[in-house]
C-alpha cells in the first residue's frame, strides 16, 4: 500500500503517477500507445524500473517487487582489481522476488552473488481482553524472519507468542517458498499452535494443533489463472481430531476488463492478511484450527463454500456480482466471558478473554454485490452488500440449556463500506470498516466472503504509521487495531453456573504496538 508509480515517456513529457492500494494494486488508464518506463517507488525500499511498449486498445499489466535498502546493503560489489575493469560491470536491479541485485560481466551473464538475503520483522502488541476496554492486558510479540536461499527460494519462520497471562498462546509457522520460471511460486508450510486452557485437568490442560499447508498457482495462456492448495490439520485435545481443508479456484478473462471466477474454499479467509499479519489473533477463532466442544468432546469445524462470481472494471470503478452455497457443519462460534472447559460445553481462550462452543450446522445459499472506487489516487472506497443465511438465536438473557436448543438459521441482509488508503506526507495506512446486519446475528453474513469488500463486522480501524529513526538500520512502525469499537452484536445468555455470558459475531478489543523492520 501507498507504493508510488510514475510513468513518463517522450509522448507524455508531464508523466502520470499512481499509488498502490490496500491491496498492492495500482491503475492509469487513458494513456496512448508508445514506449514507456515505469518507476516504483517507497520509502525504506529500492526503486524498481520497467521499460515496456504499449500498444493501442490494448491493457498491460505490470508488477514489480521492491526491495529493502537493508536487503540491497547486504549485496556488495566485489574489489576491483584494476581501475580498466571499472566498465566491464553494473548493477542492475531485479524486480521479481528475492533476487533484489545480480553483478553482470564479461558477455552480460549475470553472476549470482551470495544468497544471504535476510530480513526480519519484529512486532510488539498489547491490548485489552475482548470483553471491553479496561480489562487485564495481554501481551504477545510477532515476529518473521525471511531468508533467501538459492535467489529463487524463501525460507520464513515467524510466529505469535503471547505472554502477561498464566497461560499464553503461541502459534509457530515454518515455511518454505520457491519462485518458478513460469510465474507461480509454490510453497511448503508448517504450523504448530498451542492453547493452555484454564480449569482443565492436567493430562488435557492444553489444546495442542498442527497444520501441514502446501499452495500453488499457474497461468494457462494468458487466460486462465488457477490456484490451489490444502492443509493437513490434526488437533489433540481430549482426543485427536484430523482434517483435510482443501481449496480452489479458477478464474477466466473473458475480456482484458471482465474476469469470470469459481472459489472452492474450507475454511474463512483470514482477515489480518490485509493488515500484514502484524497484530495478535483478536480470539482463537481468527487463528484456527476452528475447533469447539460438545458433549464434552472435541469437534472439528468442517465447512464447504462455492462461490460464482462475475467481476469487471469500468472506469475507475471495479464492480463484482456473486452467488455462493455454503455448508458448515459443528460451526465454531465466539463469546465473551470467563468460563472453564470443564463445562463440556466451552472451549476457553485465555489469551483473549473469549471462548468457543458449537453453534450446529449452517446451511445456506446467498449473494454479493461489491462496488470499489479509487476516490483519490491514494484512498479507495468500498461498498459491500451481502443476503444470506446466518445462526441466530431467538431472545436474550435465556439460560444456556434452552440457549443452545433454540439456535437456527435464519436470512439476514448486510451492507459495509470500507476506506482504505494512505497520507502521502505522513504515511500513515489506514482501514476503517463498518459493517451493518438487519438483525441479531451469531455468524456474518458471507462468512467466506473474500473480495475487496470483506469487512469485519461491525466498527473497525487499523492504522499504521512510520516512525523516523535514525539509528536503525530498518524502519519501525506504530500500529492500532480496534475492532468492534461500539461493542454491538452482543446477545447475553446465562451460563450453567447463572453468571451473564455474550455471544456475538465479534467481540471489542482494542490492540497496539510496534513493528521493526530489519
Amino acid at each position: 500500500m501507498g507504493v508510488t508509480v510514475e510513468i513518463v515517456s517522450p509522448q507524455t513529457p508531464a508523466g502520470a503517477i499512481a499509488f498502490t492500494d490496500a491491496h498492492g494494486y495500482y491503475q492509469v488508464s487513458g494513456l496512448s500507445a508508445g514506449a514507456y518506463q515505469i518507476k516504483a517507488s517507497a520509502p525504506s525500499y529500492l526503486a524498481g524500473l520497467r521499460d515496456v511498449a504499449l500498444r493501442a486498445g490494448t491493457n498491460l499489466v505490470v508488477n514489480f517487487t521492491l526491495t529493502t535498502l537493508f536487503e540491497a546493503a547486504q549485496w556488495v560489489p566485489p574489489r576491483r582489481t584494476s581501475p580498466q575493469q571499472d566498465d566491464d560491470w553494473r548493477w542492475t536491479l531485479r524486480t521479481v522476488t528475492s533476487r533484489p541485485i545480480l553483478r553482470l560481466v564479461g558477455d552480460g551473464a549475470p553472476a549470482k552473488s551470495k544468497d544471504h538475503t535476510l530480513k526480519t520483522q519484529v512486532s510488539l502488541i498489547a491490548g485489552s481482553e475482548n470483553e471491553g476496554f479496561g480489562g487485564v492486558g495481554d501481551m504477545a510479540t510477532q515476529f518473521r524472519i525471511d531468508q533467501s536461499i538459492f535467489s529463487a527460494g524463501t525460507l520464513t519462520l515467524g510466529g505469535n507468542v503471547g505472554y502477561g497471562s498464566p497461560d499464553p498462546a503461541a502459534v509457530v509457522r515454518a515455511a518454505y517458498s520457491h519462485q518458478m520460471d513460469d510465474g507461480s511460486r509454490p510453497e511448503m508450510a508448517l504450523t504448530v499452535r498451542r492453547f493452555a486452557l484454564p480449569g482443565a485437568v492436567q493430562h488435557d490442560g492444553a489444546l495442542d494443533a498442527m497444520a501441514f499447508s502446501v499452495a500453488d498457482g499457474i497461468t494457462l495462456a494468458d487466460l486462465i489463472d488457477l490456484d490451489f492448495g490444502g492443509e493437513f490439520q490434526v488437533v489433540d485435545f481430549r482426543g485427536s481430531v484430523t482434517a483435510f481443508r482443501p481449496y480452489g479456484m479458477a478464474a477466466v478473462h473473458v475480456t482484458p476488463n471482465t474476469v469470470v471466477q469459481y472459489r472452492y474454499a474450507t475454511s474463512q479467509p483470514n482477515t489480518r492478511m490485509a493488515k500484514g499479519f502484524d497484530t495478535a489473533p483478536a480470539d482463537l477463532s481468527e487463528s484456527g484450527p476452528r475447533v469447539s466442544l460438545r458433549d464434552d468432546r472435541a469437534q472439528l469445524e468442517h465447512a464447504q463454500h462455492h462461490e460464482l462470481s462475475l467481476s469487471r472494471r469500468i472506469s475507475k470503478n471495479n464492480v463484482q456480482v456473486a452467488v455462493y452455497y455454503d455448508r458448515i457443519r459443528n460451526a465454531a462460534l465466539v463469546g465473551v466471558g470467563e468460563v472453564t472447559a470443564d463445562s463440556g460445553e466451552f472451549l476457553p481462550d485465555v489469551y483473549s478473554g473469549t471462548f468457543t462452543y458449537n453453534g450446529g450446522d449452517l446451511s445456506t445459499k446467498g449473494a454479493r454485490l461489491v462496488v470499489e472506487r479509487r476516490l483519490l489516487p491514494n484512498l479507495t472506497a468500498t461498498l459491500d452488500y451481502g443476503y444470506g443465511g446466518v445462526i441466530v438465536l431467538p431472545g436474550s438473557d435465556l439460560p444456556w440449556q434452552e440457549a443452545q436448543s433454540l439456535l437456527r438459521v435464519e436470512h439476514r441482509h448486510a451492507a459495509a463500506i470500507k476506506l482504505a488508503g494512505s497520507i502521502p506526507h505522513s504515511k500513515t495506512r489506514c482501514i476503517a470498516s463498518y459493517k451493518w446486519t438487519s438483525g441479531h446475528a451469531l455468524t456474518p453474513v458471507d462468512m467466506f466472503n473474500a473480495s475487496p469488500g470483506e469487512s469485519d463486522p461491525y466498527l473497525n480501524i487499523f492504522i499504521r504509521q512510520p516512525l523516523p529513526v535514525a539509528f536503525l538500520p530498518g524502519h519501525m512502525e506504530a500500529l492500532l487495531d480496534l475492532h468492534n469499537l461500539l461493542a454491538q452484536g452482543y446477545v447475553p445468555v446465562l451460563g450453567q453456573d447463572g453468571q451473564k455470558l455474550d455471544l456475538v459475531q465479534s467481540s471489542r478489543s482494542i490492540r497496539g504496538g510496534l513493528a521493526f523492520t530489519f
